[in-house]
């Protein structure tokens, strides 16, 4: 039900002047860019809180930390990928 109505939206955006509102959200999720020496940055930052937190003996909350840390790493490893395959054209 939820695709046919979307779909009907859809076409009547389409078929009405909106048709260049349809198409430039499309236009710009295409040209988001990820910093990646922020995330590092960041992941870095995390990092430092986690060992902080291992210190003072907050051991659940030094693990959290390092998961959202390792999570940023990865991000910036996909943005990474994302950059060097996006250069090679057909």
């Amino acid at each position: 039900m939820r695709r046919r109505i979307s779909a009907l939206v859809l076409t009547a955006v389409m078929a009405g002047t909106g048709a260049a509102l349809v198409t430039a959200p499309t236009a710009q999720a295409a040209a988001i860019t990820c910093d990646v020496a922020k995330l590092h940055r960041d992941a870095d930052v995390l990092k430092q809180k986690a060992a902080r937190q291992k210190r003072a003996g907050q051991r659940e909350a030094a693990r959290r930390t390092l998961a959202q840390a390792d999570a940023l790493q990865r991000r910036a490893a996909q943005c990474d990928a994302s950059d060097r395959n996006a250069s090679h054209h057909f």
